[in-house]
C-alpha cells in the first residue's frame, strides 16, 4: 500500500513555514500525568483542505483539538493558526467538541447570536450569518424551539452551526455525526464541503472512513499520541480490503476486495446459484490499522 509515511521526529526550527497553511502543529506535546496524550504530533492543514483525522479512542484526537483551539496548553512544540499564536488567533477558530455543550434552555437561534457574537459579529452581519448558517445546516425549522427538547441529530447540528456561524479560517470538528441519523450526516458533510470550498481549513476526526471519502479528505492516522501516516485519500484508503458476503442455500461465501461493488457485480453475472443474502464490508479504521502496522 503507498503510504505516505510522517513519522515527525522533527524540530521547529528545521521547518520552514509556507504562507498558504492555515494551521500548523509542530511536535506537540502534552501528558496528564504519566499519561502521554500527545507525543511529538504533527500536523498541517493548507486553506481549502479538509484533514479526516483519525484513530482509536486514546489516539490524542481530543487532545489535539483542545490545544489547538487553546483550551489546554501544550507541554512542549508550537501552534500557529495563519501565523499567529492560539489566544491571539481565537477569532480565525471554529470548534465543535466531541461531546455536546449546549444551553437546553435557549433556542438554536440564540446559541448562534451568542457565540456570533462572542466572535464580534454585529446587528445585520449577525443576522445574515445566522441565516445562512441555519439554511446551509438546515435548522430553519427549529430555530426558536429550545434545544432542550430537539432530538440528538438536531442539536449536533446546532453544535456545528454555533462553531461555524463566524466563518472561521479553521474549523475544528470532533465527531461531529457521532450517533446521528443518515439527514444530519448529510447536511453536516455537505456543510463542512462547501466551507471548504470557500477557503476554511478543517480538521474532521471521526471513526467513520466513508465521511472521509465522501469528504474528498485527506489523511492522518494517529496512534499513542502522534501522527504515523499522512496521505491523500487514495495513498491511505485506496488498497484497503473490503468484503463482499454472499450466502447461497448451503453455504456463505466471502470475498475480500479493494471495491465491493464491482466484485459483487461480476459475481452476480458470473453465477447460476440462486442467493440469499448480500452484505457488502466498507473498509473499517480497524482495517487501516492493520495496514499501517503491516507496511511499518
Amino acid at each position: 500500500m503507498a503510504l505516505v509515511y510522517s513519522v515527525y521526529f522533527v524540530c521547529v526550527r528545521c521547518i520552514e513555514r509556507l504562507m498558504e497553511n492555515m494551521l500548523e502543529a509542530l511536535c506537540l506535546d502534552r501528558a496528564f500525568g504519566s499519561v502521554h496524550a500527545l507525543d511529538q504530533f504533527t500536523l498541517v492543514a493548507e486553506s481549502g483542505e479538509i484533514v479526516g483525522l483519525v484513530g482509536h479512542n486514546g489516539a490524542g484526537k481530543t487532545t489535539f483539538a483542545n490545544v489547538v483551539s487553546g483550551i489546554l496548553r501544550p507541554d512542549g512544540g508550537r501552534i500557529r493558526v495563519n501565523g499567529k499564536a492560539p489566544r491571539a488567533a481565537r477569532r480565525l477558530l471554529g470548534l465543535a467538541p466531541q461531546h455536546l455543550a449546549l444551553y437546553p434552555t435557549v433556542t438554536p437561534r440564540e446559541t448562534l447570536r451568542l457565540f456570533g457574537g462572542l466572535y464580534g459579529l454585529r446587528r445585520r452581519d449577525l443576522a445574515l450569518a445566522i441565516d445562512e448558517t441555519a439554511e446551509s445546516l438546515r435548522l430553519t425549522g427549529f430555530l426558536d424551539r429550545r434545544v432542550g427538547v430537539l432530538s440528538g441529530g438536531q442539536q449536533r447540528r446546532v453544535q456545528a452551526a454555533a462553531a461555524m456561524v463566524h466563518r472561521p479560517s479553521l474549523l475544528l470538528l470532533d465527531e461531529p455525526t457521532a450517533g446521528v441519523d443518515p439527514g444530519t450526516r448529510r447536511s453536516l458533510l455537505e456543510a463542512v464541503r462547501a466551507r471548504a470550498e470557500q477557503g476554511t481549513a478543517v480538521v474532521y476526526t471521526t471513526h467513520y472512513l466513508p465521511e472521509l471519502t465522501e469528504l474528498g479528505a485527506s489523511i492522518a492516522v494517529a496512534r499513542h499520541g502522534r501522527v504515523i501516516a499522512r496521505g491523500g485519500a487514495s495513498e491511505v484508503l485506496g488498497d484497503l480490503p473490503g468484503e463482499v458476503r454472499l450466502s447461497f442455500d448451503d453455504e456463505e461465501v466471502r470475498v475480500p476486495t479493494t471495491d465491493p461493488a464491482a466484485t459483487l457485480a461480476r459475481i452476480l453475472t458470473s453465477t447460476a446459484r440462486p442467493v440469499r443474502g448480500v452484505d457488502l464490508r466498507q473498509p473499517t479504521l480497524d482495517d487501516l490499522y492493520r495496514a499501517v502496522a503491516h507496511a511499518d
